[in-house]
């Protein structure tokens, strides 16, 4: 099984993979007590196996009577805690690896082979554990497998290395680059009477900015109780998803919850290509192969008698729900095995109307791009959402994975569905629009150990036009919650208020800075340039804080990005953020959009035609 996995538009994206168990739900509680937890291979994070497939060598010391061994093996799997290697039959058949014997193993973790984190050179003791010979049809594809266990667990190796030296770098990174900025906009002050409304704005700005990374260290999950198992029910919207959608099925009936507070329901808004076939094939399996768990009266596929739209699909799925909390699931995303449980904690608050988990990158290596929405996706969740969770004001429960209380949902489904805005059908930013409703009633929060992960797009066309409709949407709802917000904490309503208009007057603000004052003043803009450079540290050294990824200078490579690309689609969102048309999928309004495109360019070639056949006939 290869690290890579070919999707039907004939891009390549590079996953991280698990080896997979021979049950097909192998965190379900056993309802019939045979086997619990502790019993099953998996249920500890630090036994998942990874596949893998890269070099080791393994060394072992010259010992009495025995020649010092120095071989090199091809990884199989990895975890936390071990290895397995394999070795061709001809290069180890007449060496005898007994279980116990004491080896030293080097090798290089590559990016994408275990979890973020975990790419490091890796020199450690390693003890066998057992022995495997193969014997194939052919005699080159004869192997040995040996599997080891480590000395030490990786984190553990890790944490007394690389990570704990991460930390450290981070940790005093993050303490200066605040400093510095705090210098900086207290020494704005002294400008102000050269020009106040600038300096008054890059105040603001920063103060907004430090002020959200400071309230996101504050927050902290509500603790699981093992006794509040609240009855959930999964909805998953789907269109033609036929790439992941079995995925996806998979990870959320494959929960460790209780299975008579659990159902999933999988609705299908008429795709056009196999997306219900492959979600046939998936729940057939999971019935034969996962009966007694129950799951022919927890897991069912609605398709909808005619294409509706996202939010049709969801309502439909909340009718259907026997359980007073809903989780909306998005069709490429793969939830943790432990995430419902986390995500409900929250609801013991008779307040609480909405809950966000958090969402991470599942093919954050396919290349660059990836990798710049991968400390993207994480500072937006664990520093921004987590921020506003801290007043108990989420703004958004995003879509990936987010749990309402269904009364909520049905009471507010009629003005979800007919949402309107200036005279166009709300058909994106969906999630944006539920929390509104949601807010104006109830409070809504964040669980960062409620986990998911996505696939993002990794062509530029494609994210580009992700991220105009996000700004559209951000601006639509933005300009909604303003309305009612201010009956909400009243530093959070200016926390929003503030951040609210900070990313709508950036563009003046980076023009005049970086193009004004340079042509008519002839001053380098240095001191704004510093500014931006620090944001953009901000970013990168909270990621590696928290993660201790290899890719936290990619937070500073995004905030570039930014600045040049994505900062110039806000205007355009300004004069559009009515528009209804996705972009990337075929809705109804994308439809008729693309037919009144083409009957405008026929008017034109018609048009065209006509006049160059008129003036021919007066030349003649």
């Amino acid at each position: 099984m290869k690290l890579f996995r070919k999707k039907s538009n004939s891009t390549q994206e590079r996953l991280t993979l698990r080896r997979q168990d021979r049950r097909t739900l192998s965190y379900v509680p056993d309802p019939e007590g045979i086997r619990n937890q502790q019993d099953r291979r998996g249920d500890n994070e630090f036994s998942v196996r990874y596949i893998a497939d890269f070099d080791v060598l393994v060394k072992q010391k010259k010992q009495p009577n025995k020649p010092k061994l120095k071989l090199q093996a091809k990884s199989v799997d990895i975890s936390a805690t071990g290895i397995l290697v394999s070795f061709p039959l001809s290069k180890v058949e007449h060496i005898a690896f007994n279980a116990g014997d004491e080896f030293e193993l080097q090798f290089q973790i590559p990016p994408g082979s275990m979890p973020e984190g975990y790419e490091s050179f890796v020199k450690l003791k390693a003890k066998v554990a057992r022995v495997v010979t193969h014997k194939y049809r052919l005699p080159e594809e004869q192997e040995v497998q040996v599997a080891f266990n480590f000395e030490k667990r990786l984190p553990e190796y890790f944490k007394r290395r690389r990570w704990g030296y991460s930390v450290y770098m981070a940790s005093a990174m993050l303490l200066a680059a605040s400093l510095i900025v705090m210098l900086m906009r207290a020494e704005s002050i002294i400008y102000f009477k050269y020009n106040w409304l600038l300096y008054l704005y890059s105040l603001i700005a920063a103060t907004f900015l430090l002020t959200r990374y400071f309230f996101g260290a504050l927050h902290r999950d509500v603790k699981v109780d093992p006794n509040f198992t609240p009855g959930v029910s999964i909805i998953i919207p789907c269109f033609n998803e036929e790439e992941w959608i079995h995925r996806t099925i998979l990870s959320c009936i494959n929960q460790d919850y209780p299975v008579d507070k659990l159902q999933v329901i999988v609705v299908d808004d008429r795709s056009t290509d196999r997306s219900v076939e492959r979600m046939e094939e998936i729940i057939d399996r999971i019935y034969r192969e996962a009966d007694r768990f129950d799951t022919r009266s927890r897991l069912r596929l609605h398709v909808m008698p005619q294409n509706g739209g996202k939010r049709e699909a969801l309502v439909a799925g909340v009718k259907m729900a026997k359980h007073d909390l809903v989780v909306f699931v998005d069709s490429d995303s793969f939830l943790d095995h432990r995430a419902i449980r986390h995500l409900v904690q929250p609801f013991v608050d008779p307040k609480m109307g909405g809950v966000a988990g958090r969402t991470d990158v599942e093919n954050k290596y396919t290349n660059s791009l990836t990798k710049l929405q991968n400390v993207r996706y994480y500072i937006a969740f664990r520093i921004m959402k987590a921020a506003e969770s801290f007043f108990d004001s989420v703004t958004c429960l995003s879509g990936p994975l987010a749990c309402y209380r269904k009364e909520l949902v049905l009471k507010h489904a009629d003005a979800w569905l007919n949402q309107s805005f200036l005279g166009q059908p709300a058909t994106f930013g969906d999630d944006r629009a539920m929390t509104n409703l949601i807010l104006r009633t109830h409070r809504t929060g964040y669980q960062d150990s409620a986990v998911c992960s996505t696939i993002v797009p990794s062509k530029m066309n494609v994210f580009l036009k992700q991220q105009m409709r996000w700004k559209r949407s951000w601006l639509r709802e933005s300009l909604i919650a303003g309305s009612f917000i201010w009956r909400k904490e009243p530093f959070m309503a200016l926390f929003f208020y503030v951040g609210l208009i900070v990313p709508i007057a950036a563009p003046i603000i980076v023009l005049y800075n970086l193009v004004y004052v340079p042509l008519m003043h002839g001053i380098f803009p240095g001191t704004f340039l510093m500014g931006l450079m620090l944001m953009a540290l901000l970013m990168s050294f909270a990621h590696l804080f928290y993660k201790r990824s290899s890719l936290w200078f990619f937070g500073f490579v995004f905030c570039l990005f930014y600045e040049l690309v994505l900062l110039w689609q806000m205007p355009v969102a300004w004069v559009t953020f009515w528009k209804s048309t996705w972009g990337t999928r075929e809705t109804p309004q994308d439809i008729e959009a693309r037919e009144k495109k083409s009957k405008r360019k026929a008017s034109w070639r018609n048009r065209f035609s006509r006049n160059k056949q008129a003036g021919d006939e007066l030349n003649v």
